[in-house]
């Protein structure tokens, strides 16, 4: 059982971080809760720049082509690709 909070107006429940965490890590042991999809790729030189290739099964998933506009932003040690939100999307 987790123990958390409940809201006193509306009844909503809001369990603690740590019992959270604790319930992720127990998922993952017995293989229910997978770890975030990681591709590996290796970055390729096109004249002074570098290129990230994006695997065509998650093109098609995300609807990407070569008119989607992305922004890329560096979070720590990570990049970061978000799409651009446009009236279509």
């Amino acid at each position: 059982m987790e123990r958390g909070e409940r809201c006193d107006v509306c009844g909503e429940e809001f369990p603690f971080e740590e019992e959270v965490q604790r319930t992720i890590e127990g998922a993952r042991r017995m293989g229910v809760w997978p770890e975030p999809l990681k591709l590996y790729r290796k970055l390729s030189k096109s004249g002074r720049s570098l290129v990230l290739r994006i695997p065509s099964d998650l093109e098609k998933q995300m609807h990407l082509d070569q008119h989607t506009k992305v922004a890329i932003a560096k979070a720590g040690n990570r990049i970061v690709v978000e799409i651009e939100k446009t009236e279509k999307n």
